[in-house]
C-alpha cells in the first residue's frame, strides 16, 4: 500500500492535470449541498478493480449505511494510486473541496497543520479499543492518535515453482547472493522470462526500496528524524542497482510499476517478485493454474524482515459541523460485519482484534499474519516522511539508468529536510 501527500504544488502542469481530474471525477452525484452537515465527501484510492473491486465494496457499504441512516448522504470519489496524491493536493487548496474523510497512507503532515480531528473525536471508544496496539501507535504522534488504520499489508517473496524447477533452483533464496544466483538461472531460460521483478517506477518505488534497505539493516528514521542518506540504506540501494546491472530483471525496471510486475508474474513470465496479500486473490482470479509458493523476503544476511504498510482513514475538521455524521459512518465501517467483509474482499490483513478473530480462517490472514512480527513500517508519524516518500518515487528509478545511488539518496534526504 504507497503515496505522498500535501503542501505546495510543484508545477503548473501538475496543477492543471489535478484540476481536470477533480473536475471530471468530483464528489457530486445528487443535489444535496456539500455544506450540509449530513453530506460526507469520501475520497479513497483504488486497491482493486472489477465488479467486486474497491469501488463496488465502498458502494455496497455506503448503501447499507445510508439505509440505516437515511438522513446522511455519503459521496464517494475513487482515484488510482497514480493520481490520488495530485487530487488530494488540489482539493486541499480550498475548504469547499477538501474531503471530509480521506483514505491514504501518510497523515502526519495534515495532523501537524491542524487539519484533522483526533481519532477519539471521530469513532467510539469501543472502536479505538478494538484497534491492535501496534497499529494505533503507528497512527499516533506524541501520544495522540490522529488517524485510523484501515488494514495492514506486508510483503513476502512469491516465486514460480515451475520456473525454479526448469532452471534447477532447488529452494527459495534467503540471501541477496542466493537471490542473484537464482535470478540469473531463471533469466537464462529465455523466451521473455525475467529472473526478478524490480518495480522502481513512480507508483510505489518506496515499497520495493524499503524491502532492500530494511534487508540491509537500514531504516527511514532514527526515532525522531527521517534518515535516508545512511550507510545501511545505501547498501540496500546499491544491491538493487547491482541486480539491475546484472540483467536479471524485467526490461526498464526504473520505469516499471508494481501492478505491471505483479501481472507479469501472474502470467508466468517472472521468476520472483515481492508480493502483497491481494496477490493471492489476483492469482486465483487471473491464472489459477499458476504454480507458485511464498517464502520470507531475502535479505543481506538471511535474517527475515518484511515491509509493513498500514494505510489510514482520517477526517478533516473544516468548520466542525460534520463530526457527528463522520462518527456515525466510521463506527459503522469498523463494526465487525462490515469491516470483515471489506478487508476479506480486498485481501488484506485486519487491524482490529474483532476483525482478526472473524477472519482467522481467511487464506490471506493465514498466509501473511506470521510476517507481522518481522515487519518494519514507514515512519508515518513523522511529517517529513511524505516529502521523503515523494522523492523516493521520483528519484529511485534513476539508479537503473546510470544515476549514482549515493547521490540519489542525498537528493532524497534534502527533500526530507
Amino acid at each position: 500500500m504507497k503515496n505522498p501527500l500535501h503542501r505546495v504544488l510543484t508545477g503548473v502542469a501538475v496543477l492543471t492535470a489535478a484540476v481536470l481530474a477533480t473536475a471530471s471525477c468530483g464528489f457530486g452525484g445528487d443535489d444535496k449541498s456539500d455544506d450540509d452537515p449530513n453530506v460526507l465527501n469520501l475520497l479513497v484510492p483504488s486497491y482493486s478493480d472489477g465488479a467486486n473491486g474497491t469501488k463496488a465494496l465502498w458502494d455496497s457499504l455506503i448503501a447499507d449505511f445510508e439505509k440505516a441512516n437515511a438522513d446522511i448522504t455519503v459521496k464517494l470519489q475513487v482515484e488510482s494510486w497514480d493520481t490520488i496524491n495530485d487530487v488530494v493536493r488540489t482539493k486541499l487548496q480550498s475548504p469547499s473541496t477538501t474531503p471530509d474523510i480521506l483514505n491514504i497512507d501518510a497523515y502526519a503532515g495534515f495532523a501537524g497543520d491542524g487539519q484533522l480531528y483526533p481519532a477519539k473525536d471521530i469513532v467510539s471508544a469501543a472502536v479505538l479499543a478494538d484497534i491492535l496496539p501496534g497499529f494505533a501507535q503507528n497512527a499516533s504522534i506524541d501520544g495522540t492518535q490522529w488517524a485510523l488504520p484501515l488494514f495492514a499489508s506486508t510483503r513476502t517473496l512469491f516465486y514460480n515453482t515451475e520456473l525454479f524447477e526448469r532452471a534447477g533452483v532447488t529452494a527459495p533464496p534467503k540471501t541477496w547472493t542466493e537471490l542473484t544466483d537464482a535470478a540469473k538461472k531463471i533469466q537464462a531460460l529465455g523466451g521473455g522470462i525475467s529472473g526478478y521483478g524490480l518495480p522502481l517506477g513512480s507508483e510505489e518505488a518506496q515499497a520495493e526500496t524499503s524491502i532492500w534497505t530494511f534487508g540491509a539493516g537500514g531504516s527511514w528514521t532514527d526515532g525522531t528524524t527521517v534518515t535516508v542518506d545512511t550507510p545501511a540504506n545505501l547498501e540496500g540501494v546499491r544491491a538493487m542497482r547491482a541486480l539491475a546491472d546484472a540483467g536479471v530483471t524485467q526490461p526498464n525496471p526504473g520505469a516499471t510499476d508494481r501492478k505491471d510486475v505483479i501481472n507479469t508474474f501472474i502470467q508466468g513470465k517472472i521468476g520472483m517478485i515481492e508480493g502483497l496479500p491481494p496477490t493471492i486473490g489476483q492469482i486465483a482470479e487471473k491464472n489459477p493454474g499458476l504454480k507458485y509458493a511464498t517464502a520470507p523476503s531475502p535479505t543481506k544476511t538471511g535474517d527475515p524482515v518484511s515491509l509493513g504498510v498500514a494505510d489510514h482513514l482520517m477526517a478533516f475538521k473544516k468548520d466542525g459541523s460534520k463530526q457527528a455524521a463522520i462518527q456515525k459512518f466510521l463506527d459503522f465501517f469498523y463494526a465487525p460485519e462490515a469491516y470483515g467483509k471489506f478487508v476479506s474482499n480486498e485481501h488484506f490483513i485486519p487491524i482490529t482484534a474483532s476483525g482478526a478473530k472473524a477472519l482467522a480462517d481467511d487464506p490471506v490472514t493465514k498466509a501473511f499474519s506470521s510476517t507481522l512480527p518481522n515487519a518494519k513500517f514507514y515512519p508515518s508519524s513523522n511529517p517529513k516522511w511524505a516529502a521523503a516518500q515523494a522523492a523516493i518515487r521520483q528519484q529511485m528509478g534513476t539508479i537503473t539508468q546510470g544515476a549514482d545511488p549515493a547521490e540519489v539518496l542525498k537528493k532524497i534526504q534534502q527533500a526530507a529536510s
